[in-house]
């Protein structure tokens, strides 16, 4: 509390006190003497007194309260985005730096914390973003100009450039939030430049907090097909008839009729709007040249009603819808790279086995015999997906999946398939040692490609349950392109080097001479 107003306030509640105790004390006395005489008239003085006294004591509290408050900005209060979903963004935001801290690529990386702190700039800001969408020739520009003409407020220059579309800086009458409408690149546009071009157009598409799609016929499924995709990921929508100068009534109405019914799901019938914002020139009688004004006043009208009602919540929303996108497309990235480090330390492993068993053949092919390679693989692929844990708990792992892969027949399947594929390949080479490293390999390989969704998915085999994500892997890895690529590496990797080894050395005594 300011040190004025403190000091006026003790002076004032002294003064009051004391002014009461003598009144108290003289009022006593005076109704003493008149009581004596004229109750009645006693009684009635006492209550004047109070009621005075009651009403000094409000005109002073209204005189600190009037005098004491701190004078209210004159400038414009941007109303606040709704608390839970700022927060939600915050929180995904949040997310999405600590995902990109941990990609490798710094193109990516750089590219993905630049559009965070845009969103994050855009928590704060104070405009409603209007994206004007669709193809060149549907009247976009002529609708942005009749806008920019009719709506009521003040239009500042144009920001951006020919490339991306002009933007500009409207204020419409009981609307907190300045608007800015964007004029985007025409989407369906032939050769390289066009498809750029379009890109651009659908990238501003997505990050309006309201979506203009203008059309001047019955849609196209070139256009449904991006107005469905823009509606489906949250995009609030406007879907705009232009050009209806050139139609007669009936015809109008049709169209209207055709559009709404085709929308109908995902955009509302009052969010379909007629308009002519370039009129044709009407040549009259006299000869003389006649250009209609446009005709936009049901579009600004619909576009009143939705931002003044869902403004804050347009904005909210399209914040958080920013935000998670960029948090999906983080988390995109960082699979790709977790995976394919992932599917290297499969490869290596699968090689690893395949060398442990060659050199040591048993008499039945059973992934159990490489337990221990395989869980150094499982600990090594949970590492990459930030998951830390122990040989016990990889041993663990490794032995379940080796169990189910037997039970599934998967062994007996895969020794089948590889036999059938060497014995073709390679015929003059005496595979019966090399056939069960090579099946171990492969056995491997499934078990590899089974973990890493199981890390991909927090360690979670998901509904199916191991058994069907061994068994999609086993399907997967099962093609005959794949096939008789991984035997060729096979031979390369496990069969020559047999072949090619001292006949005076055993498997084993060669193995202790790569030890050596």
């Amino acid at each position: 509390m300011p040190l004025s107003r403190l000091l006026t306030l003790l002076v004032g509640l002294s003064l009051i006190l004391g002014l009461m105790l003598w009144l108290i004390n003289s009022l006593y006395r005076l109704y003493i003497q008149i009581s004596f005489t004229a109750p009645l008239l006693a009684n009635l003085l006492l209550l004047l007194v109070i009621v005075l006294l009651g009403a000094i004591i409000g005109a002073f509290i209204y005189y600190v309260n009037l005098f004491g408050q701190p004078k209210r900005s004159s400038r414009r209060r941007l109303p606040k985005v709704p608390e839970a979903k700022t927060e939600a963004a915050e929180e995904t935001l949040k997310a999405v730096r600590q995902q990109v801290a941990q990609i490798q690529d710094e193109v990516s990386k750089q590219a993905l914390l630049e559009r965070s702190r845009e969103i994050e700039a855009n928590l704060s800001r104070g405009e409603l973003l209007v994206v004007v969408f669709g193809t060149g020739s549907a009247g976009k520009t002529s609708l942005v100009n009749a806008l920019i003409g009719r709506m009521v407020g003040r239009v500042d220059a144009p920001m951006g450039t020919t490339e991306v579309g002009e933007t500009y800086v409207l204020k419409l009458k009981g609307l907190n939030r300045e608007i800015l409408v964007t004029d985007t690149p025409g989407i369906l546009e032939a050769g390289v430049a066009g498809t750029q071009r379009e890109q651009l157009a659908r990238q501003l598409a997505t990050e309006a907090d309201l979506l203009l799609f203008v059309v001047d016929n019955d849609l196209r499924q070139s256009e449904y097909q991006p107005l469905r995709t823009l509606a489906e990921i949250g995009k609030r929508s406007l879907l705009i008839l232009n050009k209806t100068d050139l139609y007669t009534e009936t015809d109008k109405e049709t169209i209207l009729a055709r559009l709404r019914e085709r929308v109908r799901g995902f955009i509302s019938t009052s969010d379909v709007v007629a308009i002519s914002a370039n009129p044709q020139p009407a040549k009259l009688e006299t000869g003389e040249t006649f250009q209609p004004e446009p005709d936009v006043m049901p579009l600004i009208r619909r576009m009143a009603i939705v931002l003044r009602a869902e403004g804050e919540d347009l904005v909210a929303d399209n914040i958080l819808l920013q935000s998670q996108r960029l948090g999906e497309e983080a988390r995109r990235l960082l699979d790709t790279q977790r995976r394919r480090q992932a599917d290297k330390i499969v490869e290596r492993y699968q090689w690893i086995g395949a060398g442990v068993i060659a050199v040591t053949p048993l008499p039945v092919v059973d992934l159990l015999a490489t337990a221990a390679v395989n869980a150094q693989m499982v600990v090594e692929i949970g590492k990459i997906y930030g998951c830390e844990l122990n040989m016990d708990r990889g041993r663990e792992l490794a032995l379940s999946l080796g169990k189910t892969l037997a039970s599934l027949g998967i062994v007996q399947g895969a020794i089948e398939l590889l036999s059938r594929v060497l014995q073709l390949s390679v015929a003059a080479y005496p595979i019966g040692k090399a056939i069960q490293g090579i099946t171990a390999a492969y056995l491997t390989r499934i078990a590899g490609k089974s973990f890493i969704e199981y890390f991909r998915h927090d360690q979670d085999w998901g509904d199916g349950g191991i058994t069907e994500v061994v068994q999609r892997q086993f399907q997967l890895n099962r093609k005959d392109e794949f096939v008789k690529a991984f035997v060729q590496e096979a031979i390369a990797r496990v069969v020559k080097p047999l072949t090619e080894a001292s006949p005076k050395n055993t498997p084993q005594q060669e193995l202790d001479e790569q030890g050596h």
